[in-house]
């Protein structure tokens, strides 16, 4: 459904667009979360924080937010519904006790690795109604939205 906002023709296709992604996305989302979750328990956030220490290894909760693209207070909260479950450790950084890395346990490494191939099996699915020439202009597109600076 078009939006039925009467700005200008820039406004118009800027809304139109935003409404387009922003279905699209939560259309997606709304396909791949509920499957986590049933299966494993497992938020997007959730999934997020440990697919990055999984790869990228243990991280302060400032680098995980940067990473998974949420704000610190989020992270706070998710890390701590991990731990609560067991799948993270926090320990205070060595050389400065303000920061806290996160590390997986064994039981973290476990879910991660199980979890991490039918979900991306799952968003390989849903994006293969894209052409692989779409999905690449679809990613620089949204690399350029997503690091343009506000005007």
């Amino acid at each position: 459904m078009p939006s039925a906002y009467k700005g200008t023709p820039e406004e118009v296709l800027a809304l139109s667009t935003f409404i387009k992604l922003t279905r699209s996305v939560n259309a997606l989302l709304g396909q791949t979360n509920p499957m986590l979750q049933r299966e494993f328990g497992l938020t997007e956030s959730q999934l997020a924080v440990l697919e990055a220490v999984y790869h990228l290894g243990p991280l302060c909760q400032g680098e995980l937010g940067q990473k998974i693209l949420r704000s610190g207070s989020n992270v706070t909260t998710v890390v701590d519904n991990l731990e609560r479950n067991g799948l993270v450790r926090r320990q205070r950084d060595a050389h400065d006790r303000r920061m806290q890395i996160v590390h997986l346990t064994n039981q973290g490494r476990t879910v991660i690795a199980a979890a991490l191939p039918g979900h991306v099996g799952r968003i390989t699915s849903l994006i293969s109604v894209l052409s692989c020439e779409e999905q690449q202009e679809l990613g620089r597109i949204c690399k350029k939205l997503g690091t343009a600076r506000a005007r």
